[in-house]
């Protein structure tokens, strides 16, 4: 557990005990699996570590909560090294720590394969969850967090080129994705009317929102905050900047809605608007070319 924890039974016993003052709990649970969501060879245990508290801490903080507590499923193979678990933890206790959440405990048993199961709990403080039910048209549609970033770092390994300099900010952050925790929280307080955290893709988490919601989302291309380090990666790379920054899943940047313009609070940025009608638009047209990560494909 990091510096500081306030649980009132940590690991040790049969269950932690973890504060719920709100008397609601956000509750989220993922899987990773070696070879299908991290390699060794292109990772770190550290940074295993911090994906996979990543990943689960940036869906609590889409629902608008505060993350408080992970618990950890690990199996492993049995000749794996106890310095990579360890390392592994502590990637994940310094993700935690930087979302303000806790390690509350978890299990370990033997398999074939490295894999992990994070379960992750959340505090709404007294506030309505944010699902992605909610968008009505004439909202605004915004985004908190990198995208792009790690679809590039990706591309960059893939094609070999992961020790370059010129590219490391891009590889790092696909080995160590950086969800704006705190905006979740402040989105909900500013009254967004739908949140998801950008797991498989802009184009792909937007359209679970319009589907849920019953709307259609207009993504403006020129309003999406790329940085120039992705822009720089996609010209030593030979692609296409909004191919990552569209379709491009994993850095778990957090997209919403907002009733107006005047309500999107900082850091979020508007990319665009919610109007009447099915699906998700491209600058008003449908887009032709990938649009996220298919988990069975």
């Amino acid at each position: 557990m990091p510096p500081g924890d306030t649980l009132p039974v940590g690991p040790g016993d049969d269950a932690a005990v973890i504060p719920a003052p709100d008397g609601r709990v956000v509750a989220t649970t993922d899987l990773l699996i070696e070879g299908r969501h991290f390699r060794r060879d292109w990772s770190g245990p550290a940074d295993v570590g911090v994906k996979a508290a990543a990943q689960n801490l940036a869906d609590v903080a889409a629902m608008g909560a505060m993350p408080r507590a992970v618990l950890v499923g690990l199996a492993c193979p049995g000749e794996t090294p106890a310095s990579w678990v360890l390392e592994m933890i502590r990637g994940m206790v310094a993700e935690c720590g930087r979302a303000g959440a806790s390690i509350a405990g978890g299990d370990v048993t033997a398999a074939d394969t490295i894999m992990l199961g994070i379960t992750a709990l959340g505090d709404l403080a007294g506030r309505p969850p944010v699902r992605r039910s909610g968008a009505q048209p004439g909202d605004v549609v915004a985004v908190a967090g990198r995208i792009g970033w790690s679809a590039a770092g990706l591309a960059s390994l893939q094609a070999g080129l992961g020790a370059s300099e010129q590219l490391a900010g891009v590889v790092s952050a696909h080995r160590r994705p950086q969800p704006p925790y705190p905006a979740g929280p402040a989105a909900a307080v500013a009254g967004a009317t739908a949140m998801i955290d950008v797991s498989d893709g802009l184009l792909a988490d937007l359209g679970h929102i319009a589907a849920a919601s019953g709307v259609c989302i207009d993504v403006q291309l020129a309003l999406l905050p790329v940085d120039e380090q992705v822009t720089a990666a996609a010209g030593v790379l030979g692609a296409q900047w909004p191919e990552w920054a569209l379709a491009g899943g994993e850095d778990h940047a957090l997209a919403a809605t907002f009733p107006a313009v005047a309500a999107v609070p900082s850091p979020w940025r508007a990319i665009g608007t919610v109007r009447s009608g099915r699906g998700v638009l491209v600058d008003g047209h449908a887009w032709n070319g990938r649009r996220g990560w298919d988990h069975f494909r």
